[in-house]
């Protein structure tokens, strides 16, 4: 009786240990940003600053990591521990995999949040392109002689145009429209859509035009001078972006190089290539993976300048 007892209350505190952890995952599920919010008008709106990969999409990228980083892996630590006549041993077959294994979940594990800030960058620099697109047929439809409500629904006509139908633009410009159908204050969705994108310039035109809007001014010249303002920045950005291509590229080549090299000395001589599998080449290969990947990441932070 003593003893289920006892099985009785280590079960019940195991239960309690599980609960508190289900409880834990839930809350910190709960506190990740969303992927998306809803308007004022129960609309879905995406949030740039954000990306969550589904559970195909980050397989596909993880198995992209997990070759690239077996197979360096192999070709850099690979045919360790062969025996006296350079016959492989079950121990190099069991480092073969174990090595080659490691490296490739490491770079698996590390090339998704690579690829997700990729991709954000990718979708700012599409966002910012387009909503310069939008100032411009704004203050073209101002310089008309419409009025703020008549330009907004003239501009998303003009862009209907020019855009696919699942653009981020038309997709903010179609929330703003639904705003003002339904009675909601225009400054509402813009100060939303300006928290959403994380562009500094969005959200500074999201305030400007809310003060504006509010109390006279004149919202012709914030229009205009903000799509300057803009398009002189992108000019930049784009200039800058021409001036150090060759660099990335030269960057790109370099980390490259030393993965070619090894494979062809392993390749075109044995007896060199016996010379890595012992303690001092494993030493140096290792210092001078380090080394690169030291280099590459220095180099991707100066090469991402910011206008």
């Amino acid at each position: 009786m003593a003893e289920e007892g006892r099985n009785r209350k280590e079960r019940a505190a195991e239960e309690k240990i599980i609960k508190k952890k289900a409880v834990k995952r839930k809350r910190n599920k709960e506190a990740r940003e969303p992927q998306y919010y809803r308007s004022a008008t129960n609309m879905p709106t995406l949030n740039y600053k954000v990306y969550y990969m589904g559970a195909l999409e980050k397989m596909f990228y993880f198995l992209v990591g997990f070759a690239a980083g077996a197979f360096t892996g192999y070709l850099f630590y690979g045919g360790l521990a062969k025996d006296e006549y350079g016959t492989p041993t079950a121990v190099t077959y069991m480092l073969n995999v174990l090595l080659s294994g490691g490296a490739g979940i490491a770079a698996g594990c590390a090339f998704i949040p690579i690829r997700t800030d990729m991709i954000l960058k990718a979708r700012v620099k599409k966002l910012k392109a387009q909503f310069r697109d939008m100032l411009e047929a704004f203050s073209t439809s101002l310089g008309a002689g419409k009025n703020v409500m008549d330009s907004f629904r003239s501009v998303y006509d003009d862009l209907k145009v020019q855009y696919e139908e699942d653009a981020y633009i038309l997709r903010e410009l179609e929330v703003i429209l639904s705003c003002m159908d339904n009675n909601v204050d225009l400054e509402a969705p813009l100060a939303d859509f300006g928290a959403r994108s994380g562009v500094d310039d969005i959200a500074g035109f999201a305030n400007v035009f809310r003060i504006c809007y509010r109390k006279g001014g004149n919202i012709k010249d914030v229009i205009r001078n903000t799509h300057i303002i803009l398009s002189d920045k992108m000019e930049i950005a784009e200039e800058i972006e021409t001036t150090v291509t060759g660099a990335k590229s030269e960057q790109y080549m370099m980390l490259v190089m030393p993965i070619l090299l090894i494979g062809m000395i392993k390749t075109m001589s044995e007896d060199f290539a016996a010379n890595f599998a012992t303690p001092t080449g494993i030493i140096a290969t290792t210092i001078g993976i380090a080394m690169f990947v030291a280099s590459y990441l220095i180099g991707r932070a100066v090469l991402d300048i910011k206008v």
